[in-house]
């Protein structure tokens, strides 16, 4: 019997300023931490969102679940 290896979920890295689009919605990564992101949902043309907060493998299951994708805009970058 042969061996069926797991298949590991792709590896997504979140920067600040990402916008990534899903159909109706779009979601803004905003601060990121060792585990956890700072996110807003956007749902359909709505201007505001409240602030979420999410294990980083979650949420990219959460992306990868919705067919997410990234938008072309620049991230930005944060400065310490």
């Amino acid at each position: 019997m042969p061996i069926q290896q797991k298949r590991q979920a792709p590896v997504i890295s979140f920067e600040t300023g990402q916008i990534w689009e899903m159909g109706e919605s779009s979601l803004r990564i905003g601060l990121i931490g060792k585990t956890l992101v700072h996110y807003k949902h956007y749902k359909g043309a709505a201007p505001r969102a409240s602030v979420s907060l999410a294990n980083k493998g979650e949420l990219t299951q959460f992306l990868i679940k919705n067919k997410a994708v990234l938008s072309q805009g620049q991230p930005q970058t944060v400065r310490r």
